[in-house]
């Protein structure tokens, strides 16, 4: 299986974070495979999450948010359970990583490259390694929202 460079380069979010895009694959049925652009992204603000843009060639794309976590393990053995689960491919998908979204009754089935992912993995934990997160986290802003009736977390 082979992939094309994905469009966009690597970068810095504006915020404190990175981001790289994705050519993620979907097998829609034997023999035809579509590639749907997409991006990872990750913020030092939201440490325990990354936000994976899907159809960036949007507008507005559609934004899955699940663990940073979720997404290592899945890497190296089957992880998650309910609307999203990530597991490495295998066979002739050897050197990926699949990742499972679903939602209202149907799923879907993205192929990534793993090594990819293990580089966006890598630069996420340059910025907050794994064990970390609470050191960046702002309680104290996030009980003054909540008191003060805002939203419970900052926007992606």
């Amino acid at each position: 299986m082979t992939y094309e460079t994905p469009r966009v380069p690597d970068q810095r979010a504006a915020e404190e974070g990175c981001a790289t895009a994705l050519d993620l694959r979907v097998v829609v049925c034997p023999g035809l495979t579509l590639s749907v652009p997409a991006r990872l992204r990750y913020r030092t603000a939201d440490p325990y999450a990354v936000f994976l843009d899907n159809h960036t060639d949007l507008t507005t794309p559609i934004t899955w948010v699940f663990a940073r976590e979720l997404l290592a393990a899945g890497l190296h053995d089957r992880a998650g359970i309910g609307s999203v689960s990530v597991r490495p491919g295998g066979g002739e998908r050897s050197g990926t990583v699949l990742i499972t979204l679903t939602g209202e009754g149907s799923s879907v089935v993205l192929s990534a490259q793993a090594e990819r992912v293990r580089a966006f993995l890598a630069r996420t934990e340059s910025l907050v390694p794994s064990g970390r997160e609470p050191t960046h986290l702002d309680l104290d802003g996030l009980l003054r929202r909540l008191c003060d009736g805002g939203a419970a977390s900052p926007g992606p």
